[in-house]
């Protein structure tokens, strides 16, 4: 059976890097934002990938729209817990995970033990 979780940058280059802790994961449904999508491509540019455009289209189609109130919530959310040091995308991303009721895929620290996140490291 497969799973909908929403994908943050570090899932994503796990998976790429054959973490075997996130085998799992490559079956499953896809769902990123367009942020996530561009921290994506940047981190093909940074780590000198061999086919950056290739290995980004592939992932193109899981881009699904953020709505507004999605951003302004998760702004409100990372500015309570600014002691944390959350990331902008890391923080829209977990909202959009809970507003289409999944699990958002992380392994960033920050989100270990929260409601709603599927942490692997």
């Amino acid at each position: 059976m497969t799973e909908k979780f929403v994908y943050d940058t570090y899932a994503l280059m796990e998976i790429l890097n054959k973490n075997p802790n996130y085998q799992k994961y490559i079956s499953q449904d896809i769902i990123i934002n367009d942020f996530i999508f561009a921290e994506f491509c940047y981190q093909l540019f940074k780590d000198k990938e061999k086919n950056p455009e290739e290995l980004s289209s592939e992932i193109e189609s899981a881009i699904v729209k953020i709505m507004p109130k999605i951003i302004k919530m998760a702004m409100r959310f990372r500015y309570e817990n600014k002691q944390k040091n959350m990331s902008m995308v890391d923080c829209i991303s977990y909202f959009q995970a809970k507003e289409l009721d999944i699990k958002f895929l992380t392994g960033d620290k920050e989100f270990e033990g929260m409601e709603n996140v599927e942490f692997v490291k």
